[in-house]
């Protein structure tokens, strides 16, 4: 039985903060939120990285304010995966070296080979704290919705993970042309053959901007699921907690099996203890207190650790 982790997808977002609901009064201050928050989880999804280039100082100091063992998965700068971004959120002193455009959000494409390139070096540079602590698991290639399944689009994956050597990659996809019926065993085989962790992402189905919940295992040492909710509550339903199962089943020599929480924007409305718009028993300082090997569900039965929590 392989490792389970259990995090949410950032520990400073303002909602959760201004909840009141999680972090106790004392807490006022950056170090003392992460410090609480890794009493409590053992894993955190880093969002600020997707928004600006880390620092390694501010990644220095992650590191030393948490446990040896907690682990960070870093969301990859925006424009790596196809998002575009604002000028501002470049480094001042790489600015001077960009054309007038005349466009408001720039893409990677609008760069020059230059700044591209030191782009993700100092990306690299600023998460090198942490993974020379330990404490990097994996980071996220979160591409944009309209990063679809083609051959440009493998070679960009491809691209990013030698500009990422010697990190460990994680892939979600947000088009569903990646998992249909005639793209779904080729995109899952590309990540095989590269190293990429397929994320499997659980979240509300029906809609126009659904993916489909792929559960596979394309690394045989991780898996990563993300829980996902709307502004309804609407999100992973008790049939995810039995796919659940069976993905860590297919682990069988598995280090640890990642899950992290979708949803943050609406933390407020949850207790510090409910992921997703469920109860999750989680695995902290005390020891691991939820294991599906233990409590198998087949479907059918009352849960005997999660139970569902009605939207509000």
């Amino acid at each position: 039985m392989g490792e389970i982790l259990v995090g949410t997808a950032s520990w400073t977002d303002p909602t959760l903060i201004a909840s009141g609901r999680f972090y106790p009064p004392q807490a006022k201050t950056a170090q003392a939120r992460l410090q609480y928050y890794a009493s409590q989880f053992p894993l955190v999804e880093i969002d600020s990285t997707y928004y600006a280039l880390p620092h390694r100082r501010t990644a220095e100091l992650w590191a030393e304010r948490t446990p040896a063992d907690f682990v960070f998965d870093a969301k990859a700068f925006r424009l790596f995966t196809g998002h575009p971004a604002q000028v501002s959120a470049l480094p001042v002193d790489l600015r001077g070296a960009l054309a007038p455009t005349g466009k408001s959000n720039l893409y990677l494409r609008d760069l020059p080979e230059e700044v591209r390139a030191e782009l993700w070096q100092r990306f690299r540079l600023g998460l090198e704290p942490l993974r020379q602590s330990g404490k990097l698991g994996v980071v996220l290639l979160q591409f944009a919705p309209w990063f679809v399944f083609g051959r440009e689009s493998f070679a960009h994956i491809a691209h990013c993970a030698q500009m990422l050597d010697g990190f460990r990659l994680a892939v979600e996809f947000r088009n569903e042309s990646w998992f249909v019926e005639n793209t779904r065993e080729q995109t899952l085989a590309f990540e095989r053959d590269h190293g990429l962790v397929h994320v499997v992402v659980d979240e509300p189905q029906g809609f126009a901007s659904s993916i489909p919940q792929v559960w596979e295992v394309t690394c045989p040492d991780l898996a990563i699921l993300r829980f996902k909710t709307d502004q309804l509550g609407r999100g992973m339903d008790f049939r995810g907690l039995h796919h659940f199962g069976i993905l860590v089943d297919d682990i069988e020599q598995a280090s640890k099996a990642v899950t992290a929480s979708g949803g943050r924007h609406y933390m407020d409305q949850a207790e510090p203890e409910r992921i997703g718009g469920f109860e999750v028993k989680m695995y902290g300082p005390e020891g691991i207190l939820f294991d599906i090997a233990e409590h198998p569900w087949t479907g059918t039965e009352a849960l005997p650790v999660l139970t569902q929590q009605a939207a509000e």
